[in-house]
């Protein structure tokens, strides 16, 4: 399997990153359900994106698989509390990075945004890694 190019899960990440950030901080007049699940998808997406580019040879499906267990362990560690990690929880970066509340729906959200992101993958490469090979 030929590698993804590094720039364009980058771009992908950075785009991903973008979007998260204008849907939790921009006034746009989204619904609540949407601000919520439309960040929380978006920051599996962007771990998705994440993995993607520091392991550009990997199968769409490992790649889907690290991301989720990722996401997924970072939302258990909601439920581990000490006062240096709460206290990170209530910065900004620490409710980017972290979040502050433990939520199973929050996990079923970021396996449909990684699987959505790995499908998009999927569907993009094929194309690409033809053209490299031809040239």
């Amino acid at each position: 399997m030929i590698s993804r190019p590094i720039l364009h899960s980058s771009a992908l990440l950075l785009a991903t990153v973008a979007a998260g950030l204008a849907i939790r901080f921009v006034p746009l007049g989204l619904p609540l359900f949407a601000v919520k699940y439309g960040g929380s998808t978006l920051w599996a997406l962007a771990i998705y994106w994440l993995v993607s580019a520091l392991l550009p040879s990997w199968r769409f499906l490992a790649t889907a698989l690290l991301a989720g267990v990722l996401a997924t362990a970072v939302e258990f560690l909601k439920l581990c509390h000490s006062p240096t990690l709460d206290a990170f929880r209530t910065t900004i970066p620490g409710i980017l990075l972290l979040g502050r509340f433990f939520s199973v729906w929050d996990v079923a959200a970021y396996w449909l945004a990684i699987a959505a992101g790995a499908l998009v993958d999927s569907c993009i490469w094929p194309a690409q890694n033809t053209r490299h090979q031809h040239k």
